[in-house]
């Protein structure tokens, strides 16, 4: 650990102070990157996140306002009710959702809007048979 600035000393004078000690003790060799320059931001201009993105990015983590949270997940939900193996777990992703929907319609959290409003099982029910039954006419009719 460091040790606090002595009184008197000018500031630019102790920080070099310290980095020359670090440098003496080795502390800066074989870091990652290093002799490399750091990477430009090309289309951008100076943001002073840059790292915290950069580091979120590597982890593989994202962060979004609820509402844009919620949208992805309803459309996601959407998409598996399509996919879903049997009627009964279609109707189940749609409800399942829907109850976040409402949930968020009548508690809206800041940030945007969520702009979705809750889906209408039957319909999405009714689509994931149009689908499946296309689907069971592609797999016998290629089988000719």
């Amino acid at each position: 650990m460091t040790e606090r600035k002595p009184p008197g000393v000018p500031f630019e004078s102790w920080v070099d102070k310290q980095i020359r000690d670090a440098q003496a003790r080795g502390e800066f060799e074989r870091l990652p990157g290093a002799g490399r320059p750091l990477p430009a931001e090309v289309d951008s201009g100076y943001d002073e996140l840059w790292w915290i993105k950069r580091k979120m990015a590597r982890e593989g983590l994202a962060v979004l306002p609820p509402a844009l949270a919620l949208r992805k997940e309803a459309e996601d939900a959407l998409q598996a009710a399509y996919a879903a193996p049997s009627e009964r777990i279609a109707r189940k992703i749609v409800e399942d959702v829907n109850v976040k929907i409402r949930d968020m319609m009548f508690k809206p959290p800041p940030g945007p809007p969520l702009g979705r409003k809750p889906y209408d099982v039957e319909d999405v029910v009714r689509e994931w048979r149009q689908r499946r039954a296309a689907a069971m006419g592609d797999e016998s009719g290629s089988a000719l």
